[in-house]
């Protein structure tokens, strides 16, 4: 799951119980919304007063989770603080479980691997898994890719990597995901994964059933199901002095209309041939392992608290469309009823999650 600090992100931001307890779902990890210098007031004002459980994958961005796509230039390895980020990550491990950083043909074109190099480097000398964003997230500048192939980007990266990181986004509509321009998978994401590196679906605006059928056909099947929700997902309106509008509405990483929550991602992975009890530890067991936290969450067992997500399964015949615009028949439907979180009962009531539509 992905939220942001709605305080700080600009539309980026949505309300943590909204996309938490509200939709069924008791523990949250923020993607990168909060830095080494923010951290502290998401802390104070983002997880501690919200109902569900939250937790933070930190950015390795001294400015966290801003709307980066408008202002690529903060992301360079100038806007990288190594030792401050490795300190703050430290002092703070009952909240941050990970760090955030990207991957992509934007931020490549621009700096090449340098910012991933500290990034990883963050990872290790926090001893945290690191959570790499694959697919787009900047536009090229203007002197174009400056020789730089988007195919190369994860025999690259994947090396600095350790057993325990992230590859997020694997089913992006955007190049730089886990299938490359001649519509095959990539052949080092099996050596990745034998050798301890795990796949998050981040599912979001970035997903795509025809690349997600091509991956999953191939044997491709991921270790946790992260919904990223954002406020692109969910329109929010922008907060005066951000940009009205992108300035490449067609190339716009986040846009569409195609409405999602974590429950109805768990419904897209079985459509897409995935059964129900290999969905389930996605959502529960694994990111509890992910977060090191298996002995806190992700089970049922006597000494743990009671955070139990109760769904509803319909079925019939039920339409799920990516925003490519291609459409998945679902004959099993699930939705959110309600969830305990430490034995309270929250209904799931978030007006963001999306309804059944009949085939």
């Amino acid at each position: 799951m992905c939220i942001r600090d709605s305080y700080v992100t600009g539309r980026f931001g949505m309300a943590p119980d909204m996309v938490g307890v509200q939709s069924g779902v008791t523990t949250l990890v923020d993607q990168g919304g909060a830095s080494c210098m923010t951290l502290p007031g998401f802390r104070h004002f983002i997880a501690e007063p919200a109902k569900s459980r939250v937790y933070a994958f930190l950015s390795a961005y001294l400015v966290g989770g801003l709307e980066g796509h408008f202002y690529p230039k903060l992301y360079s390895p100038d806007g990288v603080d190594v030792d401050a980020t490795v300190k703050s990550a430290t002092a703070n491990l009952d909240l941050v479980r990970g760090i955030k950083a990207h991957a992509e043909i934007g931020g490549f074109a621009r700096w090449g691997i340098r910012v991933m190099e500290m990034a990883a480097e963050i990872g290790r000398r926090s001893e945290l898994p690191v959570y790499v964003h694959f697919g787009q997230l900047w536009g090229l500048p203007e002197s174009g890719n400056n020789g730089e192939d988007v195919d190369t980007i994860l025999d690259r990266v994947i090396p600095l990597l350790r057993p325990g990181d992230v590859l997020a986004h694997p089913f992006t509509r955007h190049p730089g995901g886990f299938v490359n321009r001649e519509g095959e998978v990539h052949p080092v994401i099996r050596a990745a994964l034998d050798r301890g590196l795990r796949v998050d679906v981040g599912h979001g605006s970035h997903f795509s059933y025809r690349l997600a059928k091509k991956a999953i056909a191939a044997g491709i099947v991921p270790t946790t199901l992260g919904a990223d929700i954002h406020g692109y997902n969910t329109h929010v309106p922008a907060p005066a002095g951000t940009p009205d509008e992108h300035e490449d509405d067609e190339n716009h990483p986040f846009a569409g209309q195609a409405k999602f929550s974590l429950v109805q991602a768990m419904s897209s992975m079985m459509a897409l041939g995935l059964s129900l009890e290999q969905v389930v530890p996605m959502v529960t067991s694994h990111p509890a392992q992910m977060l090191g936290l298996t002995d806190t969450i992700g089970a049922l067992k006597v000494g743990m608290d009671a955070d139990v997500s109760v769904l509803t399964e319909k079925q019939g015949r039920f339409i799920l469309r990516d925003n490519e615009n291609t459409e998945v028949i679902a004959e099993r439907l699930l939705q959110p009823l309600f969830c305990l979180r430490a034995g309270t009962r929250y209904d799931a009531v978030a007006s963001i999650l999306p309804q059944a539509v009949a085939a």
